[in-house]
């Protein structure tokens, strides 16, 4: 097992941050570091559409159980969190589970809505979930997929070792942000037109500008103390 910290009692961080993390640094630090989170249509529509499968339940159809919101957590990569849904095939190669009789092996799938994109950070998210079952069943778990809730079509994705590598390597510079308490600075792309948090990010703002403008606020506080 791969692991970046010798800290087994580290703080564990959400599993989700590694999609928002990929998609922009900036909007993953406000929220984990400011605690920012507003909503749009976007990503309301998004929870919305998420609450089909955060049930907690499981369905089994033949030899298939499907778990959905499945509780995971790694020590080595540092995350804990929920898969949207876990197949588990009955296999005398796999490892035995709490929710049937026999052997299973494991096919994670990451519900998403909106239409088919083929999102780098939705594929970190969803190699992380399958490296949390690896841990915790002593298997290897070579794909998963994507499956994008409006279009009704899944996307199979090959948990590659470049994907596991780029999927290390997030969770290590999210273990860092987190350690050294610094919100990323912005940095305006054509993501930033659908971000929830374009106001409060402000991406368009100059650093200078907003370093004069957070060195206004931190005297304002002081004067206050």
């Amino acid at each position: 097992m791969q692991s970046f910290s010798e800290d087994e009692f580290r703080e564990l961080f959400p599993l989700s941050w590694l999609s928002q993390y990929g998609y922009c640094k900036r909007r993953c630090s406000l929220l984990a570091l400011e605690q920012i989170w507003q909503e749009n249509e976007y990503t309301a529509a998004g929870r919305m559409q998420h609450k089909r499968v955060h049930t907690g339940r499981t369905e089994q159809r033949g030899d298939t159980i499907y778990i959905f919101e499945m509780p995971v957590f790694s020590r080595g990569l540092g995350v804990n969190g929920f898969c949207d849904c876990v197949e588990a095939h009955l296999s005398p190669s796999g490892a035995a589970i709490p929710y049937g009789k026999g052997k299973y092996t494991f096919y994670p799938v990451e519900y998403k809505h909106g239409v088919v994109r083929d999102e780098e950070e939705y594929h970190l998210q969803l190699c992380a979930q399958a490296i949390c079952l690896e841990e915790r069943f002593g298997v290897e778990i070579p794909v998963g997929a994507i499956f994008f809730i409006d279009a009704h079509r899944r996307d199979e994705v090959l948990l590659s070792q470049e994907l596991r590598e780029q999927t290390w390597k997030t969770a290590k510079e999210i273990s860092d942000m987190v350690e050294s308490q610094k919100t990323i600075p912005a940095a305006y792309s054509a993501k930033c037109k659908k971000c929830s948090l374009r106001e409060a990010c402000q991406p368009r703002i100059r650093r200078s500008a907003q370093s004069y403008s957070e060195g206004l606020w931190e005297e304002a506080i002081k004067e206050t103390e």
